[in-house]
Formats: structure tokens, sequence, C-alpha cells
């Protein structure tokens, strides 16, 4: 049933003439997932109508024939559907989606067959509102400008500390002794001068 009528449009497009558009009785703009969506088709006379479905990837779906007598037929011959529903007002055609999906989507079209003639309204679409996605906003590097940093609270670094250290332990094998060696130089120079001057006064005294 679902490639019926779209062999039969197909087949027979050379000789379909427009008639009454499909629309919607009630603004769709803002039409939801699971709303209830109604669209009617307006015909010059009473005659049988084709319901068709045109997804968003261009394929033909059939969903329900109506004949003048206001007897609904859907795919698989059933009567009733569990997603559609379909009535006649005169010489308005009625399609009612029950709850709406994302499926749902394309274009709607009725097809009415008079005089062995078929007329192929112009489309309806129905989609669903596009949402608009905001992207989360990051926050930009906090300026630190005309902020005091005390050194005191920055974290050591391990390796500088470790290099810190090993140049200490350094300057005491070097600076240690050399400061011993200076100290006993000093103290050999102080115990020459007293033993010099020692030396000179006896001499001085022997001499009187």
């Amino acid at each position: 049933m679902d490639t019926a009528p779209a062999l039969l449009l197909l087949l027979t497009l050379g000789f379909c003439e427009y008639g009454h558009g499909v629309r919607s009785p009630k603004d769709i703009s803002q039409l939801q997932v699971g709303q209830k969506l109604e669209l009617e088709c307006q015909t010059d006379k009473h005659t049988d109508v084709f319901w068709i479905h045109q997804d968003t990837n261009g394929t033909l779906h059939f969903i329900v024939f109506m004949s003048s007598t206001s007897r609904a037929t859907f795919v698989g011959n059933q009567r009733t559907s569990t997603h559609f529903e379909a009535r006649k007002e005169g010489t308005f055609y009625h399609l009612v989606v029950k709850s709406f999906t994302p499926h749902d989507e394309g274009n709607y079209f009725c097809i009415t067959n008079f005089s062995q003639m078929l007329y192929f309204s112009p489309g309806q679409p129905v989609f669903l509102p596009v949402t608009t996605v905001v992207a989360p906003t990051t926050c930009g590097p906090t300026s630190t400008r005309g902020i005091t940093e005390d050194p005191n609270l920055k974290t050591p670094d391990p390796e500088r500390r470790l290099q810190e250290d090993q140049y200490f332990f350094c300057h005491i094998f070097i600076w240690v002794p050399l400061a011993g060696a200076c100290l006993l130089l000093l103290i050999a120079l102080v115990i020459t001068i007293v033993l010099c001057q020692q030396t000179r006064r006896r001499r001085c005294r022997c001499k009187r």
C-alpha cells in the first residue's frame, strides 16, 4: 500500500491538474512533539480523496483513502489507524495526526479523483521548529593587573630547592677550609710579630 499511491502518482503525473491546496486550520509554526496536528483539504465536489505523506527523504507514503461516502481506508485495508484519523465534512477532508513525531515531518498532499482526472494539490510542509543550541559560555582568564603577589606565598620548586642545597654544601666545602687557612695564617702572623718584638727588646737590652 505504501508504494501503490507513489506508483500511481508517477504514472499519472502528466495528466494531473492542481486543485485546492492542503492547509492547517491552526498555526503550526510552534508545533511540538506529541502535539495533535490537523490538516484539511477542500474540494469543489464530493469525490474520492487520497492523503499522501512525503517524508524528509522524498519518499511517498500512503496514509488513507476517503471515498465520497466518508468511508476511510488506511494502510493494510484497515478502517482505523492508531496514529491517524480521517473524516469528511461536506467538501472538506480532514487528516489528523494524533501525536506528532519527527518521523511525521515532511509534506502532505491530497489527491482527488473526479471524472477520471487526478487533482494533485500543492503540498503542506510540516516541520518541527528548529532549536538553536547555545554554546556554553567560557570564562576568560582573570586579569592579575594591579594585584601584588607575595613571593612568600609561591610554591617552592623542588628542583630549584635541591640545586640551592647543592650550592650550599659546595660553599661549605670551599669556604670553611679557606677560612680556616686564613685563620691559621693570621695566628702565625701574630705569633711571628710577637716573637720578633721580644727578640728586638732582648737585643736592645744587651747593648746597654
